[in-house]
């Protein structure tokens, strides 16, 4: 219904909305076919199926929503990091450079999550979006500019490091 309803009023609103929701059905028939068999059907309660597929689907829309949109700009900021690192030093560089990147990135997660559980959800996100920014904006100035590699990787790192705010310990 969204993509009737909502934004059909142009063309890129209603493909960029039927591709949104095409995302969704897919992932929601990955995820309610196995309950659907596996769960309401050995237990003899198939009447349920329409309420657990409303739940379902409300809540991969939220999670699509919260989630997917922080973690598409996290994978713009690598992938730009790992054309520069090509264009730079060749694909060598490339591994070298995803390797550190994400390096601060794993062993700092837990960490970092746990230090942000001690304050204010909303300062905690505000902090970490905003160290983000300066890491991956830096590090795209520091690349536009021809900078060295080197700071490069480790201002985006300081990015990837700061969007560990945004995850749960």
């Amino acid at each position: 219904i969204c993509p009737f309803l909502g934004v059909s009023n142009k063309t890129e609103n209603a493909l960029n909305m039927g591709l949104a929701t095409t995302f969704v059905m897919t992932l929601t028939a990955a995820v309610t076919w196995p309950i659907y068999y596996y769960v309401l059907v050995p237990f003899n309660v198939p009447f349920l199926q329409y309420v657990a597929f409303i739940i379902i689907i409300a809540a991969l829309v939220q999670f699509v929503a919260s989630h997917a949109l922080g973690l598409i700009a996290e994978w713009g900021a690598l992938i730009g990091l790992l054309v520069y690192a090509f264009a730079h030093s060749g694909h060598r560089a490339v591994g070298i450079a995803s390797f550190l990147s994400l390096v601060p990135y794993v062993l700092l997660a837990s960490t970092t999550a746990r230090l942000a559980e001690r304050h204010r959800p909303a300062i905690v996100r505000t902090i970490g979006l905003v160290a983000q920014a300066i890491g991956f904006g830096s590090a795209g100035a520091v690349a536009i500019t021809g900078g060295p590699l080197w700071l490069v990787v480790l201002l985006t790192a300081a990015g990837f490091t700061a969007a560990t705010t945004m995850r749960p310990s």
